[in-house]
């Protein structure tokens, strides 16, 4: 009997273990976007600022797995002590094409913006042009998230929940372009929609005459044989070209990817990111046969 003296004794069954195939968190916001992320959902409510940090445990233990991302709707399945794993749905709006178009053509307007997201960089202003079309990449309210999960916890977020929102941070850190995916667009459909629009700003652009002197020559290779192929054409004298570091560091291995092989935690451009910029500053030494700027 209880101390109560009404009802047998309940006791809790025990957790089941982690499946092997689960998402074990290491750490969340190691990015600025993961970080947001976090922050965002902890300013949504009181709730959900109290309660997030119960999920912390079953994101490291990895008992969040089987999770999917499409436009609009995050699932997973998550192991606690119920004989099933329980289901979590969390579902964000998707942001419509007016918002979507405003917001590239806002990203269009610089640069950098196509340099870094190239490189598998989310820009920190990156908001600003969202902000500029009227919404946010980020959820900036409660309602703006549904969530459902089949325990019979009331709370929202349940730690279930709440594992599920850490896991998906740490998603995001390694690859930003899920937050687009998730708000309705692809890393290709909005890399193809920056290029589209920065082509479309350089054509309407007016052209200025280059100068003579700084004309580049133009060489053909109609009447090159084999044999002369790696011969230099022209003078020394006309070559021109600029030795400066990379505006990002490590962009080739983000671009690549892992390989299909890749079986480490550590993503191939954290690990590969190094070695790529000790090569690049190595480069740069020999070529200015000094150390190069810090």
């Amino acid at each position: 009997m209880s101390q109560w003296g009404w009802y047998p004794e309940y006791t809790r069954p025990p957790k089941r273990p982690p499946p092997e195939h689960g998402i074990k968190v290491k750490k969340v916001g190691t990015t600025w976007w993961g970080k947001r992320w976090i922050e965002a959902l902890e300013n949504l409510s009181r709730e959900y600022s109290n309660r997030l940090p119960r999920g912390r445990t079953y994101a490291r233990a990895g008992r969040v797995h089987d999770l999917t991302l499409t436009a609009g709707e995050v699932a997973a399945r998550v192991t606690g002590s119920h004989p099933t794993p329980y289901t979590v749905t969390v579902r964000i709006p998707k942001l419509n094409n007016a918002v979507w178009s405003r917001a590239i053509q806002e990203m269009a307007g610089q640069a950098l913006f196509s340099v870094k997201l190239l490189a598998g960089e989310m820009p920190q202003e990156i908001d600003q042009a969202f902000r500029e079309a009227g919404a946010s990449l980020f959820p900036a309210k409660a309602a703006e998230i549904k969530t459902e999960c089949s325990c019979p916890d009331w709370a929202n977020p349940c730690k279930h929940l709440a594992a599920t929102h850490y896991v998906l941070g740490e998603a995001f850190d390694k690859d930003p372009f899920l937050l687009f995916e998730l708000r309705g667009r692809t890393k290709d459909q909005v890399m193809d929609a920056l290029r589209e629009s920065r082509s479309g700003e350089e054509a309407d652009s007016p052209r200025h005459p280059v100068p003579e002197s700084d004309a580049i020559p133009t060489v053909s290779f109609d009447a090159i044989t084999p044999d002369a192929f790696e011969r230099l054409q022209g003078s020394l004298a006309t070559l021109r070209f600029r030795i400066e570091e990379p505006v990002l560091p490590g962009v080739l291995p983000r671009q690549i990817g892992a390989p299909p092989a890749w079986s480490l935690d550590e993503s191939a451009s954290d690990l590969l990111g190094p070695i790529y910029q000790a090569a690049s500053r190595l480069a740069l030494s020999m070529a200015w046969k000094s150390e190069p700027p810090a």
